[in-house]
């Protein structure tokens, strides 16, 4: 999918975003990426798609996957998950504790991060790599 979009115009620098707008833009990325990923393994009903995206876009997943990737990441895809994780959020998950939604919100950084800078190898790299540990963990 990062062919699709490695044309978009963006000049914005990630360096004047926040923690919080990384992690709008990566959360926004890696749903429609999980979503066509889905789409392409055949999956059409929307019930269906709905369920199996959830496995691959919640909190939780989001932080098995952050437990296995962060060793790997280098110098300036840690500095924008440590944006997004320590960005002063002005509200509350509803459906998973504080540390889980900072972690969580930490990984949706690194997503934007890479998706602003056009660093589309290591981003498909990243997203190759969460939806392994996902699939591993739920014995798909």
């Amino acid at each position: 999918m990062s062919e699709i979009v490695e044309d978009m115009q963006t000049n914005v620098n990630d360096k004047e975003l926040n923690g919080s707008d990384l992690a709008y833009i990566g959360d926004a990325y890696y749903e429609l990426y999980i979503r066509m990923y889905l789409i392409n393994k055949g999956y059409r009903r929307p019930n269906d798609l709905h369920k199996l995206c959830v496995k691959y876009v919640s909190t939780e997943s989001h932080n098995r996957i952050v437990k296995n990737i962060y060793e790997q990441l280098n110098d300036d895809e840690l500095d924008a998950y440590k944006r997004g994780r320590n960005y002063n959020y002005h509200h509350k998950s509803k459906t998973s504790k504080m540390s889980e939604y900072l972690t969580s919100s930490g990984f949706e950084a690194v997503i934007g991060y890479l998706f602003i800078n056009k660093k589309f190898e290591r981003l498909e790299e990243i997203l190759a790599l969460s939806i392994k540990i996902i699939e591993e963990e739920n014995n798909e």
